[in-house]
């Protein structure tokens, strides 16, 4: 049975703002991630890109302002944003240490799964279908992000770089409209993050249909060469918005990751609300 290909996600910030007490960790933040696009979310530590990424995750609530997903309100939580077309990857690994890479890219597949509980808990025709397919799917991931052989492995065992891409995979399983990746290059190294970028422009255009991607990132050349729009944050506000040649040219990124005080923008300039 085949699967219809689905339209990416529109997601969309407005005006949000996140206070902790006293700290404002987010200021009047609007943001745009249109269907099949790659945006990259860069500054400086401290900057708010965690707490962004958070915010959108639905870990963290907005102070003020509001989320958007194709034009309807959106209010995140963690433990739905698969049924909404939207995956994540962690800053840490996050896989299961007592199951296989195998069953932690299975564990993603939730979604995707025809099969119903009870048909799965009675051992039914339908579940042998289901899981064949699935575990089809995981392998098939697998080998793309070239790991397949480590299907059997505990992730425990495994290099952290070859832990990153399961993890990738897993959530690639839910066949994302929306694709959240926290800082995907941590902690790898030039040769790793080299194929990480090559993965990640193929992104938008995957067999199971369109998937935008909102990448949090602090590996500059990373975010350079996969994104097709760049905003930046400095001490929570938007200091820049534009495509990879306008960012790398705009004084006031350079003054933001230089540490220099970073003025406001003049009204009207800046993100769309």
């Amino acid at each position: 049975m085949s699967v219809e290909p689905r339209a990416g996600i529109d997601l969309a910030l407005h005006h949000v703002g996140v206070r902790f007490g006293g700290l404002v960790a987010l200021d009047d933040v609007s943001l745009r991630v249109p269907p099949g696009r790659i945006v990259g979310v860069i500054g400086p530590n401290g900057a708010g890109k965690t707490t962004l990424f958070n915010v959108v995750c639905g870990f963290v609530p907005p102070t003020s302002g509001t989320l958007t997903l194709d034009g309807a309100a959106f209010r995140p939580r963690p433990h739905r944003l698969t049924r909404l077309g939207v995956a994540r990857t962690l800053q840490g690994v996050g896989l299961f240490p007592g199951l296989s890479v195998l069953e932690n890219v299975l564990a993603g597949a939730s979604h995707t799964a025809r099969a119903g509980f009870a048909t799965a808990l009675l051992g039914l025709p339908g579940s042998d279908r289901d899981e064949r397919r699935l575990r089809e799917e995981a392998r098939a991931l697998l080998a793309e992000l070239g790991v397949e052989r480590y299907a059997g492995a505990a992730p425990g065992t495994l290099p952290y770089a070859t832990r990153k891409r399961v993890a990738l995979a897993r959530a690639l399983i839910a066949r994302p409209r929306l694709l959240l990746l926290d800082e995907p290059a941590g902690g790898l190294g030039a040769d790793d993050i080299a194929e990480l970028a090559a993965l990640v422009t193929t992104l938008p255009d995957r067999a199971h249909g369109t998937c935008s991607v909102m990448l949090v990132e602090h590996h500059m050349d990373l975010v350079m060469s996969v994104c097709h729009e760049i905003v930046v944050l400095d001490f929570g506000r938007v200091v820049a918005v534009g495509t990879p040649a306008q960012i790398r040219d705009d004084p006031l990124v350079t003054e933001a990751y230089l540490g220099a005080e970073v003025p406001p923008r003049p009204t009207g300039v800046g993100p769309a609300s």
